[in-house]
């Protein structure tokens, strides 16, 4: 499914600024705790001091995924001249 020009990765320009325009092939869904992470979403610091749980859809076990976290707007949208921070990276999954 492709992106809508709704998607909160379109409206934030995280989509053609960051990263090319692309089509979901896989699900992906990380919690901290019980709070699902969605596109768009802030979180504190205290929310996120433990690790993530992360499970990525698909059926064959014959792929591979590196995770990546940076944020594209450090430390905001008006000023982002940290852009690009990398929180975390993890491969392969």
């Amino acid at each position: 499914m492709s992106l809508s020009p709704r998607d909160p990765l379109v409206l934030a320009r995280v989509v053609g600024d960051v990263v090319d325009p692309f089509m979901r092939l896989i699900s992906l869904r990380v919690n901290y705790g019980q709070r699902q992470v969605t596109n768009g979403l802030d979180l504190r610091t205290s929310q996120v001091l433990n690790k993530p749980t992360v499970e990525i859809g698909g059926d064959d076990l014959r792929n591979f995924y590196t995770l990546v976290m940076v944020d594209p707007d450090v430390p905001s949208p008006s000023n982002p001249h940290l852009r690009e921070y990398l929180h975390w990276l993890v491969s392969p999954l």
